[in-house]
C-alpha cells in the first residue's frame, strides 16, 4: 500500500518569494512575519564561531610550561584588583 498526499500544502504554508528588505537584503514574509537576509547573515556567523575553538591552545601550553618551570609569576593584588572591578560592574547593571 502506497500513501502519498495529492493535496499539496495550503496557500499559507507555500514557499513565498523573497522580496528586498529596506537594507537591500532579500526578506521572506508570511502572516506578517518578516525575516530579513540579515537572520541568515547572523545565522552564519553563530556557525563560523562555533567550529572556533573556544581557547588559545598554545597559551594554555605556554602556561603549563612556565608552571612546569617554575617561570609562572603570580600577582594577587591585580587578581583581587580585576575581581572588584568585576563584581563593581555586576552590581551597576540593572536587573
Amino acid at each position: 500500500m502506497k500513501i502519498s498526499d495529492t493535496k499539496g500544502l495550503p496557500a499559507q504554508y507555500e514557499k513565498q518569494e523573497a522580496k528586498p528588505a529596506k537594507n537591500g537584503t532579500p526578506a521572506v514574509e508570511m502572516d506578517g512575519l518578516q525575516l530579513s537576509g540579515f537572520s541568515g547573515q547572523l545565522a552564519g556567523l553563530g556557525a563560523t564561531l562555533a567550529a572556533e575553538p573556544q581557547f588559545d591552545a598554545g597559551k594554555v601550553e605556554a602556561i603549563k610550561a612556565a608552571i612546569a618551570d617554575g617561570r609562572l609569576q603570580i600577582n594577587p593584588e591585580a587578581i583581587a584588583d580585576k575581581l572588584l572591578a568585576n563584581v563593581e560592574q555586576l552590581l551597576k547593571k540593572p536587573h
